[in-house]
């Protein structure tokens, strides 16, 4: 590793804006919740697509710290199993989006080559991929399948992770832009 500093600060970064986005969502959608840890709306998964995709690997440890410590202290409290299978999904499900992304779409570290549409199937795909992971951790654990839960973890990690990443862009297009110390205009 290269840089440690830099690979912690990416960490901290994760499990400081993933725990953010867990307060907005309670604050602005907690009414929309359908049962503990299943919403019409979903904040932190698109936080846990967006650090992934800025941080790969460092985010992934990060949102498995972070989700961790929020299903265990705020979600789950008293159910341990549940509390570890929850964070394992939030890390796993982003991070091997976003290693399917690099080896399929083609996507490049810098993201250069990430379009809206791919983004969008992109953000399916997870969305698929981790309220599919989260049943079947239901469904090990001997909870049973809960296809009302998979329908609305769906849902709401779409609609999160599109708020996120649209609100991202946005939050981008209004920073000034950079100028080039080399343009010779």
């Amino acid at each position: 590793m290269k840089n440690i500093g830099l690979y912690c600060a990416m960490v901290m970064t994760t499990i400081v804006f993933f725990v953010a986005m867990v307060v907005l969502n309670e604050l602005i959608f907690g009414s929309l919740e359908f049962v503990p840890g299943v919403n019409w709306i979903y904040l932190p998964a698109g936080a846990r697509l967006l650090c992934t995709l800025l941080f790969a690997g460092a985010g992934g440890v990060g949102l498995l710290i972070a989700s961790w410590l929020v299903c265990f202290f705020y979600i789950f409290p008293d159910d341990l199993a549940r509390s570890t299978w929850g964070a394992v999904v939030a890390a796993v499900a982003p991070y091997g989006m976003y290693r399917l992304a690099r080896r399929w779409m083609g996507l490049g570290q810098a993201l250069n080559n990430l379009t809206a549409s791919r983004l969008l199937i992109l953000s399916v795909l997870y969305a698929l991929a981790n309220a599919a992971l989260h049943q079947i951790g239901c469904w090990l654990m001997g909870r049973g399948l809960h296809p009302d839960r998979l329908l609305i973890l769906l849902v709401g990690d779409l609609l999160g992770t599109l708020i996120v990443l649209y609100g991202a862009k946005l939050v981008l297009q209004l920073l000034p832009a950079r100028s080039n110390p080399y343009d010779l205009q």
